[in-house]
């Protein structure tokens, strides 16, 4: 991939369905981008926290075959709406991803919930429906979730993760390096680069905004 990628707000926002947060969502460029990069038509593309189905959408009209988790069923009606029967979307938890027993992937292209490091009491992977949330214990159970991603990767396969930097509260959180060293830290998985994602006119939250890019190895 290019080394930076341009986006529109503007385009990102007539893309959002009316169900969708703020900035709840992939942009649709870059899930093409990814997939035209690395998967070719009939490549399979996991998405485990598959929010609302933009990954599944754009990688079914590509001609790939999506698999997508989710953990809120509400989230999961609206991902079924949005793709065809070539797709599947499994109500589940990604932290128990092994449990699934899902058939090899060519691709995981995905963007965990985010967490700020300070003052967010809220667990991103509890749909922030629970106040037990603590970042060392969320960067953990990430790095268990690409470890379990890399046991259903194809050697020479890929994950790609959408991962901002952000401001909250006034604190700065270095959430796309802690998420780029947690995943390296998955001993099948070597860290092949990022992206730089340049909006236009970003939210003043956004610190800076990646794609980080991964390989299984071939001999882990």
């Amino acid at each position: 991939m290019k080394h930076v990628l341009r986006l529109s707000m503007a385009d990102f926002r007539a893309e959002q369905l009316a169900a969708a947060d703020d900035d709840d969502h992939f942009s649709e460029v870059l899930v093409r981008t990814v997939l035209e990069e690395y998967t070719a038509p009939g490549d399979r593309v996991l998405d485990p926290f598959a929010g609302f189905g933009t990954t599944l959408a754009v990688s079914e009209a590509l001609g790939r075959v999506a698999v997508g988790v989710e953990l809120l069923p509400e989230r999961v009606e609206i991902i079924r709406g949005r793709v065809g029967p070539g797709s599947t979307v499994l109500e589940g938890d990604a932290r128990k991803l092994d449990a699934l027993s899902l058939d090899p992937f060519d691709l995981c292209l995905t963007s965990p919930p985010y967490m700020p490091r300070e003052h967010h009491p809220w667990n991103p992977l509890t749909g922030y429906t629970t106040l037990d949330a603590q970042y060392d214990v969320y960067l953990d159970q990430l790095r268990e979730v690409f470890a379990a991603v890399a046991r259903v990767l194809r050697p020479g396969g890929h994950v790609a993760v959408n991962a901002a930097n952000m401001r909250y509260q006034d604190a700065v959180t270095p959430l796309a390096w802690d998420m780029a060293r947690v995943i390296s830290e998955v001993s099948s998985l070597e860290f092949r680069g990022e992206t730089y994602l340049e909006w236009d006119d970003p939210p003043a939250w956004l610190q800076g905004d990646y794609c980080l890019v991964f390989r299984k190895r071939y001999d882990p």
